[in-house]
């Protein structure tokens, strides 16, 4: 009989290595570098509690600071783009203190709801010049506090789509050149744990094709009109439905706390997630709800 070889797993060295078979990167991860971090080993025990049906596929016309229609432990998936506090006609005028208060306790709410291993995706752009603002930077280091593990960070491109902008500063000196941001970001954290536990067995929904792209930490999809949405700042339908392909199985929960104009609920909706919204402005929670009847009117009974 013919003798089978087993092909060795790589490891961590001094000067990398090119392939990730069998991967061991024990020694990288019990390095000073990650000492004292939150890393999410241990045992975990998983936790799920039902959402009253009620309460379930719903926008709830109230701040998200308080969720009390939702159960710890009940949420998948977080996606949402926080409001930018910068001018829009749905902004408060918060000073950058306040503003990360705000967001702190509506991730910490959030934090209570998700499962264990549920997933926390936040959009967000950078702001002004003068100095520039990395807001991306002070979420990050605010879900730290509030006990999240990050995954990591998509960069989303969005190409000539972008508004053209012409603050170039000193345009073709040196003196002051300005940056001009054709990105955005998309942070991805987990609750107390990597994996999500699939119980049930859950069924995924996500190709080969679609995973191996949503897998890259660029990602090159269009922005979203304004005038199209009836919002001063939606996201595109594509940014949520990556996100719940990647993340979550069919019939999970997702969540977002800042509605706005129910782009994440749409995306659940037509990839068979239930869904559940807060925002604080009537006129968006009725433009949300206008645009998931659309939406349902045109899904296959």
């Amino acid at each position: 009989m013919a003798e089978v070889k087993t092909r060795k797993g790589t490891e961590t060295s001094s000067f990398g290595t090119p392939g990730r078979s069998n991967h061991d990167a024990s020694k990288f991860y019990a390095s000073k570098m990650y000492s004292g971090l939150n890393n999410g080993n241990g045992d975990v025990e998983y936790r799920e509690n039902p959402i009253k049906e009620e309460y379930i596929n719903k926008i709830f016309c109230k701040s998200s600071e308080k969720m009390s229609e939702l159960p710890n432990d009940s949420v998948h998936i977080m996606i949402t783009s926080p409001p930018y506090n910068v001018g829009k006609d749905y902004d408060k005028d918060l000073s950058l203190d306040d503003y990360r208060k705000l967001l702190y306790r509506v991730f910490k709410e959030t934090y209570r709801v998700l499962v264990p291993g549920g997933r926390a995706c936040i959009n967000i752009a950078n702001l002004g010049r003068k100095p520039y603002l990395p807001l991306h930077s002070y979420i990050i280091e605010d879900m730290a506090e509030i006990g999240y593990i990050m995954r990591g960070e998509i960069i989303w491109d969005k190409g000539s789509s972008a508004s053209p902008s012409t603050a170039w500063g000193s345009y073709l000196k040196a003196n002051n050149p300005v940056l001009r941001d054709v990105h955005e970001y998309i942070l991805i954290f987990c609750k107390e744990t990597y994996s999500m536990q699939n119980l049930h067995k859950k069924k995924s929904t996500i190709t080969k094709e679609e995973f191996m792209e949503y897998t890259k930490s660029v990602w090159k999809f269009a922005a979203q009109r304004a005038s199209k949405v009836g919002h001063p700042a939606p996201f595109p339908l594509d940014l949520p439905s990556r996100l719940i392909k990647l993340y979550t199985f069919e019939n999970d929960v997702v969540l977002d706390p800042f509605t706005g104009a129910g782009t994440t609920n749409v995306a659940a909706l037509e990839l068979n997630r239930r869904h559940i919204g807060y925002d604080v402005d009537k006129k968006y929670c009725d433009l949300a709800e206008n645009r998931i009847m659309q939406c349902k009117s045109k899904l296959p009974l």
